[in-house]
């Protein structure tokens, strides 16, 4: 068994911080603003989706620090231990002088209100920080969990370019500090458990990956806390309780990413954006995929082993990883098992994870050449907004081409994400073509009854499955669309 310390640790701004007194359920946000008087970070949403709370977490990652920009109002207290919070405040320029951020801002006139400004700031920051001469691209990606109501955008982004004309990042004190940060950081890092309180209202921070094991073995009804994207809704939106909560974001043996033999096995407390260039260079498909999960700051917070935990019928991963044909490996104690990902879910809130048992790492096979897969995402908006339906397909093809294989995926179809096996069976041994490709969107209708909810009406999920199968078709033959699926015909 590890040592026991009784508090959690961390940076904040330039300060050292240690806390024996937090409750499980507390944010970062209501921290700062109430605790510390803090209060440039604003709470808009308190779910993660404004960016007004956006503030910097650095953490070490392989040995050297990363800077991540997060939501500070879904990030609870007991994911901090051994990292460095950066807020509004800690920014500075040269004398009296704005931070370049801050000052680009002003001269382009990137404020209005205010109120979500040092969001926006912070946001610019993490990216000026990485990238110095950002492209329209990178600014738009880094801006996507961040809302202004005044502006219209154009004046942040012009600002976002100037940054580097009011100064260099490399000398920016955050750049300055980086040496002793890090010294600081692992000088945290002590292999101890973290324990704090009692009855219901504990908060544990396990020693590894071991030790985590062990803790729920004990204790099977405890909430697991990974990035928070989805727990921390359960507190600010729903009030639940969370006690005693396991916080294991910060376990480097959930966070590895490897591959072997043509299957990149991913950890389950691997952030979104951390799995991003291995699984955008290795399946292409995936890349805007994952640039579509939430914000920045809710991919640099959430996990993909969390996403498929969760079991929603809208989560975007599970569907494209069904149809590649994933496993998932399970651990309770030092028992593991490793089963097929698409038997995991059962039904609406039900996955097969026995009491004490979690989800250990995922193994996501690569498409060999030949192989052709695509996953499309369909929602009201562009950026930041949650699935109406997706749908993700794997095909091969024989030589006489003929479907020789075919997975295909949805979620927001069905209580849980579900294999379209009546289509699937209609299609394998015919040839890819309209014809067969048309006479299987009939049986979309054994598959699938889906609901009408605030995202989509039942006519309009059915009509957008089935074109998705057709817009899968003309992707992977070139031709223009033959036919079309009427209202009708979908309903």
């Amino acid at each position: 068994m590890p040592e026991i310390r009784n508090d959690i640790r961390f940076i904040l701004n330039g300060a050292d911080v240690a806390l024996t007194d937090v409750a499980p359920d507390a944010t970062l946000l209501d921290w700062l603003r109430l605790n510390r008087s803090l209060r440039g970070t604003k709470e808009g949403c308190a779910e993660g989706d404004c960016g007004a709370c956006t503030v910097l977490v650095g953490k070490l990652s392989a040995e050297s620090l990363v800077y991540e920009s997060v939501n500070a109002c879904i990030r609870f207290m007991g994911s901090l231990d051994g990292t460095h919070v950066v807020t509004v405040e800690h920014l500075c320029g040269d004398g009296e002088k704005l931070h370049p951020v801050q000052q680009a801002m002003v001269d382009f006139h990137g404020s209005q209100c205010g109120f979500c400004t040092p969001g926006f700031i912070m946001s610019l920051y993490a990216l000026w920080m990485r990238t110095p001469d950002p492209s329209n691209a990178a600014i738009e990606k880094a801006l996507q969990g961040n809302l202004c109501r005044c502006t219209g955008y154009e004046a942040i982004m012009r600002a976002a370019h100037a940054i580097s004309s009011y100064g260099e990042a490399a000398k920016d004190p955050l750049a300055a500090e980086r040496e002793d940060i890090t010294a600081r950081l692992k000088a945290l890092r002590d292999g101890a458990r973290v324990e704090i309180g009692l009855g219901k209202a504990r908060l544990i921070v396990p020693a590894s990956v071991d030790d985590f094991a062990a803790l729920l073995e004990k204790e099977p009804g405890a909430t697991i806390i990974a990035g928070s994207t989805d727990v921390g809704l359960w507190v600010t939106k729903h009030m639940r309780e969370i006690s005693p909560a396991i916080f294991i974001g910060g376990l480097d043996g959930l966070r590895t990413i490897l591959e072997k033999d043509g299957v990149i096995t991913i950890g389950a407390g691997a952030t979104y954006t951390e799995a991003f260039e291995t699984l955008s260079k290795r399946i292409p498909a995936l890349g805007p995929l994952v640039d579509r999960i939430g914000g920045e700051q809710v991919r640099n917070m959430g996990t993909i082993g969390g996403n498929i935990a969760n079991g929603s019928p809208i989560g975007d991963t599970p569907p494209p990883l069904i149809a590649l044909g994933a496993q998932l490996t399970l651990r309770k104690g030092e028992a593991r098992r490793t089963i097929p990902l698409e038997t995991f879910f059962i039904a609406y809130g039900e996955q097969d994870r026995q009491p004490g048992e979690f989800v250990e790492a995922v193994h996501v096979p690569v498409p060999t050449r030949g192989e052709k897969f695509a996953v499309y995402k369909v929602t009201k908006r562009r950026d930041e907004d949650i699935t109406a339906t997706l749908g993700a397909f794997y095909l091969t093809l024989a030589k006489d081409g003929t479907v020789a294989d075919i997975r295909i995926a949805y979620g927001g179809m069905a209580a849980t994400p579900k294999r379209a096996t009546a289509v699937e069976k209609a299609l394998i041994g015919k040839v890819w073509n309209e014809e067969t490709v048309e006479a299987a969107m009939a049986e979309y209708a054994s598959d699938f009854t889906p609901l009408t909810d605030m995202r989509a009406t039942a006519e309009y999920r059915a009509l957008a499955a089935r074109n998705l199968l057709l817009r899968f078709y003309i992707e992977t033959t070139g031709t223009k669309a033959p036919f079309q699926v009427s209202r009708n015909e979908a309903a």
